[in-house]
């Protein structure tokens, strides 16, 4: 009887020495990271936000840190193309100063008030911002409306309201055109959802 439960042991505590596949786990960002000023190669710190628990025992407890690297980052375009980042998971440090190699996948991402999300999955790693063309239209719009009523005031006609509309579009249309759009951004203090694509050893 004795021998049996060792048997039935020993899967338990293999399973609990490692991350299984499949596996999510939050982080937290440590730096902050964005678009209008990453490199290529610059790190990305990280902590767990999250415990990784495995049948009831705690596998990789909260704030473990956690380093990445920036893959690639493109800022947002004046006129036409939206930010892009990628990073890419390279370790893990658990609370025995052990370093664990690790590469799971972005799931999903803070928005920080904006469209960023993570790409498909053919771009796992790769953040990418929403487009900012509402927002340009409603910038045109509204500049393009002042300048009708200041038109207006000053020649009293529709006429003048005519000129004020269009010279407060073309200001509008300047504005947009010489702005960027908006960049990812990844703050102190911001978390994302990652998954494990492979088991992988914590001991």
């Amino acid at each position: 009887m004795r021998l049996a439960i060792v048997a039935l042991s020993i899967p338990f505590l293999h399973a609990a020495s490692e991350i299984p596949q499949g596996s999510h786990a939050l982080l937290r960002m440590v730096n902050s990271v964005s678009t209008r000023t990453a490199r290529e190669g610059d790190y990305v710190y990280m902590q767990t936000a999250t415990p990784i628990v495995v049948h009831g025992e705690t596998v990789v407890p909260v704030n473990c840190y956690v380093q990445g690297v920036v893959l690639s980052a493109k800022r947002s375009g004046r006129v036409s193309g939206r930010a892009e980042l990628a990073i890419r998971i390279d370790s893990l440090t658990l609370p025995s100063g052990k370093v664990v190699q690790v590469s799971p996948h972005l799931a999903s991402v803070d928005s920080e008030g904006s469209d960023q999300k993570v790409a498909g999955q053919e771009n796992e790693n790769e953040i990418k911002q929403g487009s900012s063309h509402g927002e340009d239209a409603k910038r045109i719009a509204d500049t393009a409306g002042a300048g009708a009523a200041l038109g207006g005031l000053a020649v009293r006609t529709w006429t003048g309201a005519g000129i004020g509309a269009g010279a407060g579009g073309a200001v509008g249309l300047a504005t947009v055109l010489l702005t960027r759009g908006r960049e990812v951004e990844l703050r102190q203090g911001a978390t994302f959802d990652v998954v494990f694509d492979r088991a992988v050893p914590v001991e």
